[in-house]
């Protein structure tokens, strides 16, 4: 038997996870006694973990290996007879959703801050994955919340490091660490639901793709399925080595940040198709030859050409959509004759939906997409998804998406981002917002139907959230919506979201900063943008 250590602890401000989990800059975490104390009120929230399995990886940022040896150790001290950890410490967030769910596991511990920059002076993040394979609903992140107020002692396991690079099982302890392969159960899931064959014969017939994995995550993920299983040139995978900074990079796949990726898609002599994804894989953006695709409408055209991948070709049971994403999946669903459910922006709330079989495909503005495969969004499933349909189609993206606009029409859609202002100064703009009443006022040419802050009923377990975010709406169905972001580390995010309905295909050529500058400028000044935050501009535009 292997002496556990207990070890005397006092609570630290501020670990109350956001909508992924704890996220702060890196230097925080390395205060002794910061992650464990968090990690100790995970456990301490979800039950005996005695002779439980745990499910462990993270994207491969700064402080990724050493958490995870302390997490190990935690983990044997508190019981556990397995962990299950990914080669190196990397396992994809979609991933890691896959092997909890593969292997019912008591869930996992997610080593990530998703999109934020990494390197020692920037951020890290931790979250526990439920044994559904999600996020962890509400009520267990505030259990684990009210503990880390309480908390005075940790369990953990006087042992060295484990090697993380060597595949195979070693003893901790009295607990076992088994080093896995973090690729190849993703990877056998992907050929369940795709085409391969179809796949692998567009590649060979000259089809020419570039996906920028950031120098995160999903490049292991990438290099295999892509270039591996599926044949496509060498080359094809873009910054696929994760680095611990991301090579000094932004892991958000928006058309700022992936900018080596847009050139490519945009030059001379550009390829058939371009994608990237995000720190820990659960994002995507998605391009053609000269032609961006928006996240609202990737949703969306995948709804509508999903049965032509194997794993869907039964059909929807309906789809889910945040409440800032477009209405572009709606007009897909009315016309499958499926429900489209509207939820708080957060992967979480789709959990519910896909658990019950009311939702077979989610998505998120944030570039987030996904379906009942896993219970988190997944980056290389939706470029896996869109390959399909290309293999399937023979038509060039562009095309795709204007024929699909021709049919349901477009929603065209705008997200602003105002990055790391002044926190009172948000909340300050909030408030006012939150104290209008507009409806039936005319604001330039719109006239407001009703605004409100919008609140959410789980339609499978009643769960109620309200303040997610201020909604604006207006007689002819476009609107502009308000809303703070929980996912940074510094100040405030705000996001404005602007969106109209345009039926009319002559239209549908129109850049949309263009095509939506009378309500962009409505909703700068109902907010009051510049007086509120001193920005006359967004920080990113997409």
């Amino acid at each position: 038997m292997t002496a556990f250590t207990t070890i005397q602890t006092r609570p630290f401000d501020g670990q109350k996870p956001g909508t992924s989990g704890l996220r702060k800059k890196v230097r925080v975490f390395q205060q002794p006694g910061y992650l464990e104390n968090f990690v100790q009120a995970i456990f301490d929230s979800i039950g005996d973990c005695t002779g439980k399995t745990l499910a462990l990886g993270g994207d491969g940022r700064f402080f990724n290996r050493e958490a995870i040896q302390i997490i190990l150790k935690m983990a044997a001290g508190n019981g556990f007879a397995r962990v299950m950890v990914g080669q190196g410490g990397i396992l994809s967030t979609p991933a890691a959703s896959c092997v909890i769910r593969k292997y019912q596991t008591f869930g996992g511990i997610i080593l990530s801050a998703s999109h934020n920059p990494g390197g020692a002076d920037e951020d890290f993040g931790i979250k526990y994955n439920i044994p559904a394979g999600g996020p962890a609903p509400e009520a267990v992140t505030e259990a684990i919340y009210a503990r880390t107020q309480q908390i005075d002692e940790y369990h953990t396991t006087q042992v060295g490091d484990v090697d993380l690079d060597q595949l195979g099982e070693y003893p901790l302890g009295d607990m076992v660490v088994q080093v896995f392969d973090p690729v190849a159960d993703y990877a056998a899931l992907m050929q369940e639901l795709f085409d391969f064959d179809a796949i692998r014969a567009l590649f060979a017939g000259g089809f020419r793709m570039k996906f920028d994995a950031m120098h995160a995550v999903t490049g292991p993920y990438a290099k295999a399925i892509l270039e591996g299983l599926l044949a496509a040139p060498a080359g094809t995978v873009m910054n696929g080595t994760p680095l611990e900074d991301f090579g000094h990079g932004h892991p958000d796949p928006n058309l700022v940040h992936a900018h080596d990726l847009v050139e490519a898609l945009f030059g001379a002599d550009a390829p058939d198709f371009g994608a990237a994804s995000d720190g820990d894989g659960d994002r995507n953006m998605i391009l053609g030859r000269g032609f961006y695709v928006t996240p609202s409408d990737s949703l969306a055209v995948l709804a509508a050409n999903a049965t032509l991948c194997p794993g869907y070709a039964k059909g929807l049971a309906g789809i889910a959509r945040s409440m800032p994403t477009s209405a572009a999946a709606d007009r897909v669903a009315a016309a499958l004759g499926i429900p489209c459910y509207e939820t708080p922006t957060g992967w979480k709330f789709f959990g519910t939906l896909l658990d019950a079989g009311k939702a077979t495909l989610c998505g998120e503005e944030s570039f987030g997409t996904g379906s009942d495969h896993v219970r988190e969004k997944d980056g290389l499933w939706a470029v896996l998804m869109w390959l399909n349909v290309l293999a399937k189609r023979q038509q060039p993206v562009a095309e795709i998406v204007r024929e699909h606009w021709a049919k349901y029409g477009r929603n065209v859609y705008s997200r602003h981002d105002y990055e790391a202002i002044d926190s009172a100064a948000a909340n300050g703009l909030m408030e006012h917002l939150r104290g209008l009443d507009l409806k039936g006022q005319s604001l330039g040419a719109y006239k407001v139907a009703f605004n409100d802050d919008f609140a959410y009923t789980d339609p499978v377990d009643g769960s109620v959230s309200t303040k997610q975010g201020v909604r604006i709406v207006f007689d002819d169905g476009s609107r502009v919506v308000f809303r703070l972001s929980g996912t940074g580390t510094e100040g405030a995010t705000l996001r404005v979201y602007i969106e109209q309905f345009q039926p009319d295909p002559a239209q549908h050529h129109l850049d949309p900063q263009v095509a939506l500058a009378d309500l962009i400028k409505i909703a700068r000044d109902v907010a009051q943008i510049e007086a509120r935050t001193g920005r006359t501009e967004p920080t990113v535009i997409t």
